[in-house]
């Protein structure tokens, strides 16, 4: 077995690791670093469950490969929410019961998070098309628009 050395930066840690090339990086964050806020459902980058922050951008964690993230900062739920990034968030998808089983809930906060930086006024229809790529089997959908929309219509233009 072929192990390749990669660096990178995962929440503010640098971390150095020797993995295995076909090894994706939502299984080298869940199984290697514990990271398990990163979830896996479709793995097939369709579902949105696997969403992380690479190099500042939203990117599916399941098709991407460990190796790809090699010098890059890499931004999971948990260091998102250390930081307190996302708190009106949360706390909104907490008021509109937006959270329900809770599978979807980190992969649906980072994408919120990304929607209202590059657009920090949604309408309810942006806010659907945002969050297309990310798929919530019960909760309708409803409730998260109406948490994303609580956070836009009530912050301040540099809050989450």
């Amino acid at each position: 077995m072929t192990l390749v050395k990669i660096k990178l930066a995962v929440n503010g840690e640098r971390i150095e690791a020797e993995i295995e090339p076909r090894l994706n990086l939502a299984d080298f964050l869940r199984q290697r670093l514990e990271l398990t806020g990163t979830h896996v459902g479709c793995e097939h980058g369709v579902c949105g469950a696997c969403t992380i922050r690479l190099n500042g951008d939203i990117a599916r964690s399941c098709i991407t490969l460990a190796v790809q993230a090699d010098g890059a900062n890499v931004e999971t739920i948990e260091g998102l929410v250390t930081s307190e990034e996302l708190k009106n968030l949360q706390d909104e998808f907490y008021k509109k019961n937006a959270l329900q089983c809770g599978f979807c809930t980190p992969g649906m906060l980072i994408t919120a998070a990304e929607l209202l930086k590059k657009n920090p006024k949604p309408t309810r229809n942006q806010i659907r098309e945002y969050l297309s790529g990310n798929y919530c089997r019960c909760t309708g959908y409803h409730s998260i628009v109406d948490a994303i929309e609580a956070v836009s219509l009530t912050r301040g233009s540099n809050d989450v």
